[in-house]
């Protein structure tokens, strides 16, 4: 993630600061207010999604500061809860890791666009093409939706705060490259992989957490 120092330069900073800002209000005009009222157990899932994502994103390497090579998680969150829900939930989890110093205030709204806003809209984006494009199949919604589009979502996540670190002048697109970018292919792999095995043990044993996944559709119907 972005480094405490604040290294994104101002205007930078300015432009992922609106649109994070004006996603994120949207996405807190849209949710399901009634629903989030009167359901304890949809609180209590979101809420220990973001506390396990919070920990997720403690763990983490690389060379220098803000080019660090972590696990994201942002597929599974959009799967279960929606983009809305997922992108407060990630929001949620930057502000706890902001509170305990690991990340600083002013680069909240980066964070926010690159690490969860970015990789919950690409997850979208694989949803809405599967569900268009092939049929209602257990298998197609689990390797595509939950194993391809965690691999993209943390390719597009890596990639957007390397071009922004490298727009800002922060560094030189070469370093970029050589301690960042060339090794997010290796991270696509288990990202999938780890979304891909946490879906699964949703869609056999809790269907009913995923906002997304229909098994009377999915399975019943086969």
């Amino acid at each position: 993630m972005t480094p405490n120092e604040g290294l994104v330069s101002g205007i930078w900073l300015g432009i992922s600061a609106l649109i994070y800002i004006g996603i994120m209000a949207f996405a807190l005009w849209r949710l399901p207010w009634n629903v989030l009222k009167r359901e304890k157990g949809i609180q209590h899932l979101l809420f220990g999604a973001a506390v396990v994502l919070m920990l997720m994103w403690t763990l983490r390497a690389g060379l220098s500061p803000g080019l660090s090579i972590h696990f994201v998680g942002m597929t599974t969150l959009t799967l279960m809860f929606g983009w809305d829900l997922a992108i407060c939930a990630g929001s949620a989890a930057l502000i706890g890791l902001t509170l305990i110093g690991r990340e600083a205030w002013q680069d909240l709204p980066l964070n926010g666009l690159c690490w969860v806003i970015i990789p919950s809209l690409v997850s979208l984006a694989v949803l809405r093409i599967v569900e268009a494009k092939l049929p209602r199949n257990f298998f197609v919604y689990l390797f595509l939706c939950a194993f391809l589009g965690g691999g993209l979502s943390a390719a597009a996540g890596g990639m957007s705060i390397g071009s922004l670190l490298w727009l800002a002048d922060v560094y030189p697109w070469s370093k970029i490259y050589h301690e960042y970018v060339r090794y997010l292919p290796l991270i696509m792999f288990p990202e999938g992989l780890l979304n891909g095995i946490i879906m699964t043990g949703m869609m056999v044993f809790h269907p009913d957490w995923i906002r997304t996944f229909d098994a009377r559709r999915y399975i019943d119907e086969q």
